[in-house]
């Protein structure tokens, strides 16, 4: 075991030893590699290094355009969030603006609804007046079509009254002139009555003896006579005057 032990260690030294000889020559063939000069002419040098130097000018042109574009870019990015912050802003105003707006037309609205009804109410209440008030008026219009009839019938007595009392008038007139007639007749009948009475006191006592029979019955009858018709004519005139 102490034989197969040491063969053992023998051969890893072996191997360490390799690896470690392939690792340094590795590391000499990259330097020699990278250390060794390009086998390149000076002109093939100088051609490349123009070219590259041309490419890198067009580089440098490319990329300060780039950078101006994108600082110009940068600038007007700016600008627009500058922009776009004040309008943010100002859409913030308009918004709680418009919030606040928004609650006013709410209150409104419920204040608004509340009136509504208020008003339904008072066109209910003002329906139910206006009903009673036709009701009303429907009572007036007959109360005026009554008193209109009222009237007119009145109006009708009323020329019924002022013809009975022109009939009346008339009536009275023709009483009045009846009766001065008869006054007339009256008087005129009371002077042949003292004109015979004067006559019978002026006749000698003789004759009025002699023909008190024959004078007396008619001298009698005479004022008998005219006493129906006097009566008479006075009962007319009274009549008509009453």
């Amino acid at each position: 075991s102490i034989m197969a032990s040491k063969n053992s260690n023998k051969v890893q030294k072996v191997v360490m030893g390799l690896l470690a000889l392939w690792s340094i020559i590795s590391i000499i063939i990259i330097v020699v590699w990278a250390t060794s000069p390009d086998l390149k002419g000076s002109a093939q040098c100088r051609a490349e290094l123009r070219e590259a130097t041309e490419k890198l000018e067009g580089a440098k042109v490319v990329f300060n355009k780039d950078r101006q574009a994108l600082e110009e870019k940068t600038l007007k990015a700016v600008e627009e969030q500058e922009r776009l912050k004040a309008d943010i802003l100002l859409l913030l105003g308009r918004l709680n603006a418009t919030n606040v707006t928004l609650e006013e037309c709410r209150l409104k609205n419920v204040v608004l609804a509340v009136n509504v009804t208020a008003l339904q109410d008072d066109v209910r209440l003002l329906q139910q007046r206006e009903a009673n008030l036709t009701e009303q008026l429907s009572l007036q219009e007959e109360r005026i079509e009554a008193l209109q009839q009222n009237l007119t019938q009145a109006f009708h007595e009323t020329e019924s009254c002022f013809s009975l009392k022109m009939a009346a008038e008339n009536q009275k007139s023709a009483a009045e002139s009846l009766t001065k007639v008869c006054e007339s007749k009256r008087q005129h009948l009371e002077k042949q009555l003292q004109k015979c009475k004067a006559a019978e006191s002026e006749t000698p006592q003789v004759n009025q003896a002699g023909s008190s029979v024959s004078s007396s019955p008619n001298s009698a009858a005479a004022p008998l006579a005219g006493i129906p018709a006097l009566t008479l004519l006075i009962c007319a005139a009274l009549h008509l005057i009453t």
